[in-house]
């Protein structure tokens, strides 16, 4: 490709490629950086080199960001900056460059261009950036450094801590975009890796496991020992959580229709998954009884049903039984990773295999392959030996079973 080549991109090609800086010539180019991809023009102006950016490709299609480019090679070739015309435009609109503003324009983009999934992570978003961030709302947005970030977030930090992470990941996702906007220049202050990491320390019980703290897999059996002599539907649905590896939403959100108790096995819609592929749980002889249980006692179409009609629990009522139940120190996510740690120290399970059984994404050709065939008899083994495990009462003293291969 000659140095001259203009148009080199097309929209399937983008649309194709995992590459983090694609050219299409004439200076301008498509990087990624966070989640989003963004474009770049780059040119020279007074001897200098310089990078303008064009706006996320979510906002900005290929012709317009041609067009935009176009632009500025007119004005570099008539003696002008297009970065420094463009502040004077911007001096003009000054309400644009405010966080809040540019914060709220962000999320609106977002929504438009169907990058979120629900309604959920929306509200989440305008919850964090209007709420949490609201002392930074009227700052201009090149003027805030990390006193400001630092001071949104101490007052969280070990108390709502998973609110702080992810009000800090919002705003550096929302700096970043106002920065290939052209809005601020320098780093981003809510960066955390080199950044923040050396002022906000992660409290000693989250630090292994990031957000989660997860129980020992050899204590588990003990616990659930004492969560079966617990009553009520959160007990239960905590216990199934554990039991299938699971997120506590897929548990509080599983149907009937979603369960198949003669092939013993559950299928969770796309919909309803993090990664956004439908995913197949097997069950486990323990998993089907305690599914029988919860169909005799029905009442409406969730496998779990909330006190509220139709509702479903809420992520608090399996928190409270693992409290009752002696396991406060610990999250009900961190049992998915007590379960990872049993599959590889005691079934010597091969990695895709127990990847696989946690629905996550996955990075070789071998365990790609595994995650097309799905493997259910193989997870199923996995998980067998699981319960298994949990409900033996000499799991502690001798925590052996037979590999899963």
């Amino acid at each position: 490709m000659g140095s001259h080549t203009r148009n080199a991109l097309t929209v399937k090609s983008i649309t194709a490629s995992k590459a983090v800086k694609l050219r299409d010539g004439g200076g301008l180019w498509l990087v990624t950086k966070g989640g989003g991809r963004y474009w770049i023009f780059s040119y020279t102006f007074a001897g200098m080199r310089r990078e303008m950016g064009l706006g996320p490709l979510h906002t900005v299609g290929l012709a317009d960001a041609r067009e935009k480019a176009e632009e500025a090679r007119a004005m570099v070739r008539r003696g002008l900056d297009p970065i420094a015309a463009r502040k004077d435009e911007q001096a003009d609109t000054p309400k644009l460059t405010t966080f809040g503003a540019y914060a709220d324009a962000f999320i609106d983009a977002a929504v438009k261009a169907g990058r979120w999934r629900g309604a959920k992570t929306e509200a989440r978003w305008r919850n964090l950036l209007e709420n949490h961030a609201k002392p930074i709302r009227n700052k201009a947005l090149a003027d805030i450094g990390v006193k400001d970030v630092l001071s949104l977030l101490r007052p969280l930090w070990g108390v709502k801590h998973e609110t702080a992470e992810k009000l800090r990941e919002a705003i550096e996702r929302v700096l970043d975009a106002a920065k290939v906007e052209g809005h601020r220049s320098g780093e981003n202050p809510a960066t955390w890796k080199g950044n923040l990491e050396h002022v906000l320390h992660k409290p000693d019980q989250l630090a292994n496991r990031g957000h989660h703290a997860a129980m020992p897999f050899a204590d588990v059996p003990t616990f659930m020992k004492e969560l079966a002599a617990i009553g009520g539907v959160g007990a239960r649905a905590l216990e199934f959580t554990i039991l299938t590896a699971t997120r506590s939403g897929e548990t509080r959100g599983a149907t009937w229709d979603e369960i198949d108790l003669k092939a013993k096995a559950w299928t969770i819609p796309a919909r309803r998954m993090k990664g956004g592929k439908l995913h197949r749980v097997p069950l486990s002889d323990q998993a089907s009884n305690l599914l029988k249980k919860m169909k005799e006692q029905s009442i409406n179409d969730l496998v779990f049903p909330g006190i509220r009609d139709k509702k479903p629990l809420s992520d608090m009522s399996l928190a409270k039984a693992l409290t009752s139940a002696g396991g406060g120190v610990y999250t009900v996510h961190g049992f998915r990773s007590s379960f990872r740690d049993y599959a590889t120290e005691v079934a010597h399970a091969p990695r895709e295999i127990a990847e696989a059984a946690l629905a996550h994404a996955v990075g070789d050709a071998v365990e790609r392959s595994y995650a097309r065939s799905d493997a259910l008899e193989r997870r199923r083994a996995l998980m067998q030996a699981w319960a298994d495990y949990l409900s033996s009462p000499s799991a502690i003293d001798s925590p052996t079973k037979p590999s899963v291969s």
